[in-house]
């Protein structure tokens, strides 16, 4: 890509993921602003091998870079992450790495004074008081890409908190929204993958399916908007179009809509608070997109949420025991060694041991995060 005299430089971390390559659609459309400065992937080699080619980044990382694999000119490690959210050339950072390890390079950057486009909600969920003591002491700034903060931050741009009522997260419902529990109980790594409107990894997906996404996006939305959890919301509205609500103290509500795509979410972390024209997303049309519908969230067959949010209001170590142990049993679901039903209840036991555990640094929370893992593997042989 031929760089533009005055565009901004953007580091993409996990460049080969479903965000990172929505991503850089949304940056090749839009090359008069912005610019490819650095791609990093886990074990990608092709792919990151073509967007290298067609970006021309003056940086590039593979955590899992094996001898042979690419360049010699290529970083490796993880090490590489915290290289690439840290260089001069890079004003933005867009963190799509799935999980906890995301964490390092979203603090290094914020350190730095970077805007983080953070996809990777993993990092409020672990460490929030740590993600805003970083943003205080760097003077840096996390603007939201999913869909749903993204949402909130277009609605509520311009007001204060104070006159913010309540917010509401929508959820799909997943893949599983009319099932009964005994059918659950017998749900196979194929069911749990068929999202009916979006186009994500698999963990997310997966996550998506036991609405522990939700949970995680509660937290999130805690940190992001300073809003105690009795004044964030979920419901489910299987059409993905609205995608938040905000209501406001005076009883207006505040909506926003578009068809289900990430392209937009990108595209405004990287504009904000600016909006600018871009091809990519389809025309809104409210009569094809209709009806849209609301359902409450059955929190009987879907427990994952509840645990989430229950771990948010406690607090402490307890958010990053729930995301660890969320981590660990999806991770065996797909290796097919558990059950679906079973990534609740390791969820649950890894809480039930280990959420009174230190907080307060990145190091305590690591180690919190490390102990949930153990526990789960130990406990459900993931």
């Amino acid at each position: 890509m031929i760089a533009t005299a005055g565009t901004k430089g953007v580091a993409v971390l996990g460049s080969t993921g479903s965000i990172g390559t929505t991503a850089l659609r949304v940056i090749e459309r839009q090359r008069a602003r912005f610019r490819v400065v650095a791609l990093t992937a886990n074990s990608n080699r092709s792919l990151l091998s073509e967007q290298v080619r067609k970006f021309a980044p003056s940086f590039v990382g593979m955590v899992e870079q094996q001898q042979g694999d690419a360049d010699e000119s290529w970083k490796s490690g993880s090490e590489s992450l915290i290289a690439a959210a840290t260089r001069d050339d890079a004003d933005i950072v867009l963190n799509a790495i799935v999980g906890a390890a995301g964490l390092d390079a979203t603090l290094a950057a914020l350190k730095r004074g970077k805007r983080v486009a953070l996809a990777n909600k993993e990092t409020l969920v672990i460490a929030g008081d740590v993600v805003k003591q970083a943003c205080a002491s760097g003077c840096g700034e996390v603007v939201p890409v999913d869909s749903e903060h993204s949402a909130i931050l277009q609605c509520v741009t311009g007001h204060p908190s104070r006159q913010v009522r309540r917010v509401v997260l929508t959820a799909s419902g997943g893949p599983f929204r009319g099932w009964s529990e005994k059918q659950l109980a017998s749900a196979t790594i194929e069911d749990a993958l068929r999202h009916p409107t979006w186009q994500m990894g698999r963990k997310i997906t997966i996550d998506s399916a036991t609405l522990a996404n939700k949970a995680l996006e509660v937290i999130e939305a805690h940190f992001l908007f300073d809003l105690p959890y009795d004044r964030i919301e979920v419901v489910v509205h299987p059409q993905s179009v609205v995608h938040s609500f905000v209501e406001f103290i005076d009883g207006s509500v505040v909506a926003q809509m578009s068809v289900p795509t990430m392209e937009l979410p990108v595209l405004y972390a990287l504009t904000h608070p600016e909006r600018v024209a871009d091809e990519g997303v389809p025309a809104f049309d409210p009569v094809r997109l209709s009806p849209m519908t609301y359902e409450p969230v059955d929190h009987q067959r879907f427990p994952a949420l509840r645990l989430g949010i229950d771990a948010g209001r406690a607090g402490g170590s307890a958010p990053a025991v729930f995301n660890a142990a969320n981590e660990c049993a999806v991770a065996g679901f797909l290796a097919g060694k558990i059950r679906f039903s079973d990534i609740p209840r390791a969820i649950s036991s890894a809480l039930d041991a280990l959420a009174d555990l230190p907080a307060g640094s990145r190091e305590n929370l690591l180690e919190a995060d490390a102990r949930a893992r153990a526990h789960v593997r130990e406990k459900f042989g993931c």
